[in-house]
């Protein structure tokens, strides 16, 4: 069938069931005249009447019928799968890849996603956990996740987290015969636990600040790791000295497993930020995501 007579039959089918060229012509929105030719010029190709008219109404013929009742039904699901297609694109639905280090993973985007996914079936959510400082358009993510002061000025970056401290600790037991460090500069006669950068290849430099100072301190240590789970479990081993976010050690702290050092360099910092490229288009399952991580003081 040629693609420029699905008119004819579009056209054969409204008026075969409303009965009335008036009716059919009506919601088609053309004119009944318009509509009677293209009924008349699919008679003609089809080489047979597929309609009675009268001046009160209008009938199907034997092979009228026949032909509604076996293309009728086929169009409708067309019309269905292009409606429900419509539908999707403003449906929730699809994959959407985040990277973002192991805390911001573990205390906000996975709480906020759990709630999410629960209530929207057809959400997908992938997590990556990265300390590099990835090209989230190379790689493919929708968005990543990074403290304030490390967004690329070019993106898109909305809070999902209040401010918060880092911690230097280490367990009483390192310090025995150790003197405590009173500055960072101090960090140097210590061992001290590394988080490598998988990106740069590198430990993380610790970063501090009192005052107007601010300082970079690259630490070294018998114990390097990627995740911030075994550098705590390093710590309280008594491996040596680990920075780290203060919540994560409060409690040991306030247990005695863990002590404290430096805690004046250590004021808070801009909290964690979900960044994506000012030219996406957010989809409806991509405008969720950001609405469930959104900070909300």
């Amino acid at each position: 069938m040629r693609r420029d007579n699905v008119n004819d039959y579009l056209g054969f089918i409204a008026v075969a069931r409303e009965r009335s060229f008036t009716k059919a012509a009506a919601k088609l929105g053309v004119s009944q005249s318009a509509l009677s030719y293209t009924v008349r010029t699919l008679e003609a190709r089809l080489g047979i009447r597929l309609l009675t008219r009268t001046t009160r109404s209008v009938s199907l013929t034997e092979a009228g019928d026949r032909l509604l009742r076996s293309i009728g039904p086929r169009f409708d699901e067309i019309e269905s799968e292009i409606s429900a297609l419509s539908a999707l694109r403003d449906k929730p639905a699809g994959t959407i890849r985040i990277t973002a280090v192991e805390h911001a993973a573990e205390t906000i985007l996975l709480p906020a996603i759990a709630k999410l996914l629960a209530e929207y079936p057809d959400v997908n959510v992938e997590i990556t956990n990265d300390y590099g400082l990835i090209d989230i358009v190379a790689e493919r993510y929708d968005a990543g996740v990074r403290l304030g002061e490390q967004v690329d000025k070019d993106m898109i970056a909305v809070r999902i987290g209040p401010d918060f401290r880092m911690a230097v600790v280490a367990a009483p037991s390192y310090f025995k015969g150790r003197k405590r460090p009173r500055a960072p500069r101090n960090l140097t006669e210590h061992a001290c636990i590394g988080l490598r950068l998988p990106t740069h290849g590198g430990l993380y430099a610790w970063d501090f600040r009192k005052a107007d100072r601010e300082l970079k301190v690259r630490v070294h240590g018998r114990g390097v790791f990627n995740a911030v789970a075994m550098m705590r479990q390093a710590a309280l081993e008594g491996i040596g000295l680990a920075y780290l976010p203060e919540e994560l050690v409060e409690g040991a702290i306030e247990q005695g497993r863990l002590v404290r050092v430096l805690a004046d360099w250590c004021p808070p910092r801009p909290g964690y930020h979900l960044y994506y490229p000012s030219r996406r288009q957010p989809s409806p399952a991509f405008a969720l995501v950001v609405d469930a991580l959104r900070y909300r003081a």
